[in-house]
């Protein structure tokens, strides 16, 4: 059952506790296994990919094999429904126009005194995307990580998906990826194809940025090849934070937390509410809706361990320790929600009133769904077209500009002890210099 807690302190205490239930030292044998992988992707290349596919995924597949063929793509199409195709399509489209919004411009200013300042954005190379795969189908990361880098004009787009049953790739998948201008797609997922992404071998290449989700070898592959190439984030268990007042319908909330209980074991569930009697009927109600839940058993022991509602005692309470433990999504199910949503400092997504569940987010808002968890959201935020820019300074000085500022730059350069600093300025300059 869902608990209910009141007090404030033994709120604080289990709020850090389930925020930080991915940080201890459990993880170390997977580090040891994810550093071999990457080690003999990095050393076999290509064999390695095909070794590892057999052992973790229990498919085999030839090097010809790795890459999504143009036939497998065509035929992808007639797998979907129309349905479907049409939601794919929709999605897309609203995905498009949020990050079009995003694009970074780049920038120069003119100053009176002759000196020229700016800014120049360009997109990376080359971009890894991963999506997880197997015998789950998951169209919407394909849209979140392909649209943003399609957005930043990336000239080369890599995907990268485990094979499911018979090597095959859900054609939901390949829909996705074509709708969002991906075609060059390897069936080869797990660290090792992190690997591959990040150190090329001779059917992938070495890309300069790798976004998307996935377990813990996935993620702890990420983090091992950062540095090599950038990354998107460290992915944790998915997790929701309502706060609700009398004016939510308990049904909603207990279908809002369900729905990211469902994710993962360790996916969290908090609800944070003023409302004593709103309280009583979300945790009835959740057990009720955990009745005939189809993913029954994985959902009730998220619910058991990282499950809460918190009956505190403002509205203002409930913003405190929000931002105390930072959700990945924040819902705001109030009367009022755009009052309280200036004292939220740290949230991923924030979903704003009563009919605006986290749900719609995770599909087609437009907002990325890709964003920081188990506490990230305090200094991080959603993957975006900048995950796949970056920028460089733009600066010019005249003679004149220069002259007006070689005294303070010389000064400083003594002052740090760089003798040639001091005199790539001063030689400019100085009139009696040869």
């Amino acid at each position: 059952m869902l608990r209910i807690i009141t007090e404030a302190t033994e709120a604080r205490t289990e709020l850090h506790r389930i925020s930080s239930r991915t940080h201890g030292s459990e993880t170390l044998p997977q580090e040891e296994a994810v550093r071999t992988i990457v080690q003999t992707v990095q050393q076999q290349g290509d064999q390695a990919l095909l070794d590892y596919t057999a052992q973790f995924d229990g498919q085999t597949v030839t090097v010809e094999q790795l890459a999504i063929s143009g036939s497998e793509l065509d035929a992808a199409y007639q797998q979907v429904s129309k349905e479907l195709l049409d939601a794919i399509i929709l999605a897309r489209q609203q995905i498009e126009a949020f990050h079009r919004q995003r694009l970074p411009k780049s920038w120069v200013q003119f100053q009176d005194d002759d000196t020229v300042l700016g800014k120049r954005y360009t997109p990376v190379d080359r971009a890894g995307l991963y999506v997880p795969g197997g015998r789950a189908a998951y169209p919407s990361t394909v849209l979140m990580n392909a649209i943003p880098a399609k957005v930043a004009q990336v000239p080369r787009i890599v995907m990268v998906t485990p094979p499911g049953p018979e090597g095959k790739i859900n054609p939901a998948v390949l829909v996705a990826a074509q709708e969002a201008g991906v075609t060059e797609i390897y069936r080869v997922g797990g660290a090792q194809a992190i690997a591959a992404l990040a150190y090329g071998t001779a059917t992938i290449p070495n890309v300069d940025v790798i976004t998307g989700p996935g377990n813990i070898y996935v993620t702890l592959a990420k983090k091992m090849v950062y540095g090599v190439v950038g990354i998107d984030s460290l992915a944790g268990p998915s997790e929701v934070l309502i706060i609700a007042d009398r004016y939510a319908n308990p049904v909603h909330v207990a279908a809002d937390l369900l729905a990211q209980a469902e994710h993962d074991p360790l996916a969290a569930a908090i609800l944070l509410t003023p409302d004593p009697e709103l309280a009583q009927k979300v945790q009835q109600e959740v057990t009720r809706q955990l009745e005939y839940h189809p993913r029954r058993i994985l959902t009730e022991k998220a619910i058991a361990h990282y499950g809460l509602i918190v009956i505190v005692e403002s509205l203002s309470q409930a913003a405190e320790f929000s931002n105390l433990f930072a959700p990945e999504h924040l819902e705001l199910e109030i009367e009022d929600p755009w009052d309280l949503v200036e004292q939220i400092r740290h949230a991923g997504a924030i979903f704003l009133g009563n009919s605006t569940p986290e749900a719609v987010g995770d599909y087609l808002a437009g907002p990325n769904h890709t964003l920081p968890t188990s506490g990230a959201a305090r200094y991080a935020s959603a993957l975006g077209v900048e995950t796949f820019m970056k920028h460089s300074s733009l600066i010019q000085y005249s003679p004149q500009a220069l002259q007006r500022v070689a005294g303070a730059v010389q000064t400083l350069a003594n002052a740090e002890g760089l003798h040639s600093h001091r005199e790539s300025v001063r030689l400019r300059v100085d009139k009696n210099a040869h």
